[in-house]
């Protein structure tokens, strides 16, 4: 592990950090709030980085140790410093709700400990959105497209954040264009969104905010109410923008290129994704018949909840059984890979299914050599066997994890939809943890628990786990 470069690599991102803090401040000034709470941390990490950066240098491109690291040590610093406005404005009074606020903005899960929304700062409300949107598409891969400082090297950090963007790489193959590609569209996008809820009728700090928890599949709102203080227009809205928040952002890119749509046909993972949502929209309204839910709070449930977006109209966990479990089924589902949208990943569903039938197949003939194909690519033995080590994990995680959150006390839907919600990034679970509800329910040390849950499931778990190998750092 050379720690000069990686250092470097940290101060630059710290002193990046306090300059996004000068948005917040703007809205401080503007609403005439107190603006303590984002100067001093924006001169912490000036200073701060600042030294880091200009002190401790090493030359070289980073290895996949020092990626690893960049990333895993890079999101909890920038964790850390997005705690200060939180601590110094009051709005939190122990550090673990101000480290799981934080923690949960920056992961894009939307779970919560603030009680009181409509009694907080706006410009607080404006970071803890901002926080989900710097976190959507990687603060990493924003700070690459803009100084693009990490080199050849630096596709273990890129991936890291963006897994599933390899189908970009034969189009621009340099780590910085890839950056900027993505981020662009993830602005374009975002701005679409903010001018269509401006027509909405929002003003255009609610239009911002809610923008930010689309965009980034994040969830927060400045109501406590969610989505549902809003009429059915705002609502279809934000429901089409969750659906193309849920897409991999690669496809723009390739369809833009090429000058057409088929682009998004032409890929299995759409479809199969496209055909999630519709399906589970049918069946959802079909279950819900009769129990006075719209078909636009159903059908954006649905969106909201296979995307990991984890924005509410309802009060889900208030309904019939059937309804809870499906909601619960399309936790585990997440949005494409390549997308803002946690959880597992449709992609990986895919290949996961294919390769069921094939064994299957296997079974039946066993001296048949069977490949899988997808979009025409074979897909490598290694790819099939890092995606079932994922699902292992994961699943084996979540078990674990529910039995340790169910030691506080706590039931067993509410443990179990808690980490669910946490490690899947999706936010709203069911029980204590409803969209109604918040996670205050649970101790400091479930909270810091909880968001590390959050951490794992935004960097899909390797990138974590492989801090904890001895041989990670050493020289």
């Amino acid at each position: 592990m050379r720690y000069g470069t990686l250092f470097n690599i940290l101060g630059k991102l710290i002193f990046f950090l306090g300059l996004s803090l000068l948005l917040p401040l703007g809205w401080a000034v503007y609403y005439g709030e107190a603006t303590g709470p984002f100067i001093w941390p924006i001169l912490l990490s000036i200073f701060l980085g600042g030294s880091l950066f200009n002190r401790v240098k090493e030359n070289g491109d980073i290895r996949p140790r020092e990626g690893f690291a960049v990333v895993g040590l890079g999101w909890l610093v920038t964790v850390l410093i997005g705690v200060l406005p939180y601590l110094i404005s009051g709005t939190f009074s122990t550090f673990s709700d101000a480290f799981f606020e934080t923690m949960s903005g920056f992961s894009t899960t939307g779970a919560s400990v603030l009680a009181d929304i409509e009694g907080t700062d706006r410009s607080i409300l404006f970071w803890r959105s901002l926080t989900h949107w710097l976190g959507g598409m990687g603060i990493m891969v924003l700070f690459i497209s803009i100084l693009g400082t990490v080199g050849p090297g630096g596709l273990q950090v890129f991936r890291a954040e963006v897994p599933g963007t390899y189908s970009l790489e034969k189009f621009k193959p340099r780590i910085k264009e890839m950056a900027a590609i993505l981020w662009t569209t993830y602005v374009v996008i975002s701005g679409a969104q903010t001018i269509a809820l401006l027509f909405a009728g929002l003003d255009f700090f609610d239009a911002t905010v809610h923008t930010f928890g689309t965009m980034a599949t994040g969830g927060f709102s400045s109501y406590s109410a969610s989505i549902g203080a809003f009429d059915n227009t705002v609502r279809w809205i934000i429901t089409f923008f969750m659906f193309l928040a849920g897409v991999n952002f690669s496809l723009y890119y390739v369809a833009l290129r090429r000058k057409t749509l088929r682009e998004f046909w032409k890929s299995a993972e759409f479809r199969l994704y496209l055909g999630i949502l519709v399906f589970f929209s049918i069946v959802m309204t079909l279950v819900l018949w009769g129990e006075g839910e719209t078909i636009t709070d159903t059908v954006f449930q649905v969106v909201s909840i296979t995307t990991t977006t984890g924005f509410a109209t309802a009060d889900f966990a208030a309904w019939p059984f059937a309804a809870s479990g499906i909601l619960v089924f399309l936790m585990f589902i997440g949005g494409c890979a390549g997308s803002t949208g946690g959880s597992m990943k449709v992609g990986r569903h895919l290949i996961l299914s294919r390769h069921a039938m094939i064994e299957m197949q296997r079974m039946v003939r066993p001296r048949r050599v069977l490949s899988m194909r997808i979009e025409g690519m074979v897909i490598p033995e290694r790819v099939i066997t890092n995606i079932l080590t994922f699902a292992f994990i994961y699943l084996f995680l979540t078990a674990v994890s529910t039995i340790v959150v169910l030691t506080g006390g706590h039931n067993l839907v509410t443990s179990f939809s808690a980490v669910v919600a946490c490690i899947g990034n999706i936010g709203p679970g069911l029980g204590g943890v409803g969209p109604t509800m918040d996670y205050t329910i649970f101790g400091g040390g479930y909270k810091i628990y909880l968001a590390f849950l959050m951490l794992i499931g935004r960097l899909e778990i390797f990138t974590i786990l492989v801090l904890f190998l001895p041989n990670t750092w050493r020289r």
